[in-house]
This record gives structure tokens, C-alpha cells and sequence, in this order.
């Protein structure tokens, strides 16, 4: 799986943050061989079709938050109805989504790793097991981990990781008590996007 996730990133030509830290340091698959992957080696990427361009920016939002196919579509569907400016209503859809929560502050170090311990019981929301990655958070709900689930292996280096994290700007991180509170919904200018999510809309238009 580890290799099969920086092939996702290098074919798609941008660094993912599929495998949590390590892909903040030398290590990173993006700054060793940025280059797609094959039997060939290096060579230049390849300039694609209007589809395929489509097609990339809505592959970037399916690995970055793990999501699939039709959760993409239906979350373009809902953007789209809803008041507002698409991309925005489409990034706070994604964003929050607990999963992305759990992630962002700092209790896992990758998505993938969060949907994990969610799944699994080890999240609370207002001291109650949520076990669903994809539920939508709202303001004012206090997000934590359980008691017994700290001592396993998912949380071993919590205590170190939490002290140099730095949660959002719209959430709130009380790294003593291990919990963390949704102040409102983020802003797109709050979020360092790297793929255009108008492409999505219009890939779903066609």
C-alpha cells in the first residue's frame, strides 16, 4: 500500500500528504522522483486532454481525502444546490467531514490513517463514539479521543506530535486534554488548496 500511494502522487504530479509527516521531509516520494511512474524512468509528463484535466483534479480530491466516486458526485450535486459560490460550499463539505477534522488536528497523521481509528470506536463527539468518517461536523462540537484508546498504538507519539501541531484557524486545539472544538466553518482563503474544484463541476456538468 505505502508504494501504491506515491504512484497515486506521482502520476497525478502533486504531493498529496498521502503518508502523513513523511511526506514533509526529504523522504517524500514528490521531491525524490517527481517524475510518473513506469518501467521507463524519468520523462517529461505528458500535456493532457480538456477530460483528462478533469479527470486529474477530480482523482487529487479522491486520494487526498478518501473518498470515492460517487461521494465526489454527490458532494458536486450538493455544492451546486446549495446557496453560494460553489467552490466554497464544495470545500466545506470536504472539510468537514470528521475524518478531515480528526486530521487536521493532529490526532492522525494522515486521512487515511483517521478514518481508521474512526471506524474503529477510538473518536467522540460530545463524549459519545462517532463511527462514521464521513459525518459532517458543526459549530460548537467538542471532538476527543477515548480514555483507553490513547495507550494503543495509534496514539503512541500523540503527546510529542500535538505539541509542535498547529490546528486551524477554525477549530481549536486543547493539546492537554487531547480535544479539539469547531469554531465555524472554514473559509477558502483559510486552506492551502492544490487542485481546482471548479473542474469537478465541470466535469459532472458534461
Amino acid at each position: 500500500m505505502p508504494r501504491t500511494l506515491e504512484k497515486r502522487e506521482r502520476s497525478l504530479g502533486e504531493k498529496l500528504f498521502l503518508k502523513g509527516d513523511r511526506c514533509s521531509g526529504a523522504k517524500c516520494v514528490m521531491v525524490r522522483r517527481n517524475y510518473p511512474p513506469g518501467i521507463h524512468g524519468k520523462r517529461k509528463r505528458r500535456a493532457g486532454s480538456e477530460y483528462g484535466t478533469l479527470l486529474t483534479e477530480k482523482q487529487k480530491v479522491r486520494f487526498t481525502y478518501g473518498v470515492d466516486d460517487a461521494t465526489i458526485r454527490r458532494y458536486s450535486k450538493e455544492a451546486t444546490l446549495k446557496k453560494g459560490v460553489f467552490s466554497s460550499n464544495f470545500w466545506r463539505i470536504l472539510e468537514s467531514r470528521l475524518d478531515n477534522v480528526v486530521f487536521r488536528l493532529g490526532f492522525s497523521v494522515s486521512r487515511r490513517a483517521a478514518q481508521q481509528v474512526i471506524v474503529h470506536g477510538h473518536i467522540c463527539i460530545h463524549g459519545k463514539a462517532v463511527t462514521i468518517p464521513s459525518y459532517r461536523v458543526r459549530a460548537g462540537e467538542v471532538i476527543s479521543i477515548k480514555e483507553r484508546a490513547l495507550a494503543g498504538g495509534s496514539f503512541s507519539d500523540l503527546e510529542n506530535r500535538l505539541k509542535k501541531h498547529q490546528a486551524p484557524l477554525w477549530l481549536e486545539l486543547d493539546s492537554s486534554k487531547k480535544t479539539g472544538t469547531v469554531l465555524r466553518a472554514p473559509e477558502v482563503e483559510e486552506l492551502e488548496t492544490i487542485f481546482d474544484v471548479t473542474k469537478i463541476k465541470e466535469l459532472y456538468s458534461r
